[in-house]
């Protein structure tokens, strides 16, 4: 069975003068234009290939990887608009639409959404839809606390950053929790702080315990490395200058100095730290 959206393992069928038609084991074919055929196909051989529908809507092979796959998540960009809705740069040839109908908000040329592609099932056509809400799972998390997961932010809040997790929940990175930078479409690791009884997520960029710490150590090190032995920074500093220099927060900054001390890596002196 060919899956439109995703990437298949098909094997070379047959060549033709506009490129090699592909199958899989149920007798299906479909054509991998020349443009995107490696010289060292041979009639026989197994490729990977993602499926997609051309112009005229005939299933068509690419050696290309989109920039989404079917029933994902990711950030595009809006590269025109027409009386059937708004059409995506996705890294193929054929840009891919977003109905006026999945639209949160009526898209404009130039900016970027956050989108779910999905395939229709009335037209048998991928399309994409800005309204999330519809394609985050809402029943009980399946995780754990403390739990290491994939996260792609999508949406900047009075109380953080909501993320989608496992490209599945939707999650929650507290804006006091935040020590660099973070844009929507950034895909990040963040791990697990609780599950709440209404089933909301809380995720931590930061990795719980000692972990955290011996994490944040290491980056104090490559700093003071970078700054030949010395930062200005101590018990007294005012935290957006901890953060400028370290992208953390003072607390974590004065458990991490904690352990370099006892560890005989650093020197603590009333003007900074230094580099043993």
């Amino acid at each position: 069975m060919l899956h439109l959206g995703k990437f298949n393992t098909l094997r070379a069928l047959r060549e033709t003068s506009v490129g090699v038609f592909l199958g899989d084991d149920e007798g299906n074919d479909v054509l991998l234009p020349n443009k995107y055929v490696p010289r060292t196909l041979a009639i026989g051989d197994d490729i990977d290939v993602f499926l997609y529908t051309d112009s005229e809507d005939r299933v068509i092979a690419t050696t290309l990887t989109p920039k989404i796959k079917r029933n994902e998540f990711a950030r595009l960009q809006v590269v025109s608009v027409t009386r059937v809705g708004a059409f995506l740069d996705w890294g193929l040839e054929k840009d891919l639409l977003v109905p006026y109908r999945e639209q949160l908000r009526p898209m404009e040329v130039g900016r970027w959404y956050t989108v779910f592609l999905y395939l229709d099932h009335e037209t048998d056509r991928l399309v994409a839809s800005s309204r999330l809400n519809r394609f985050l799972d809402t029943g009980r998390p399946n995780l754990d606390e403390g739990q290491e997961v994939p996260l792609l932010a999508y949406e900047s809040t009075e109380l953080g950053i909501n993320v989608i997790i496992n490209n599945r929940y939707k999650g929650l990175v507290y804006a006091n929790e935040i020590f660099q930078h973070v844009y929507p479409g950034d895909r990040l690791t963040g791990y697990i702080k609780q599950v709440r009884e209404d089933n909301r997520v809380d995720v931590s960029l930061q990795k719980p315990g000692y972990e955290n710490v011996e994490a944040n150590t290491e980056r104090i090190l490559a700093a003071l490395d970078q700054q030949r032995g010395f930062l200005p920074l101590h018990d007294k500093s005012d935290p957006d200058e901890i953060y400028r220099l370290l992208e953390m927060s003072k607390k974590t900054f004065k458990k991490a100095v904690g352990a370099l001390f006892k560890d005989r890596k650093i020197v603590i002196k009333e003007d900074g730290i230094y580099r043993v």
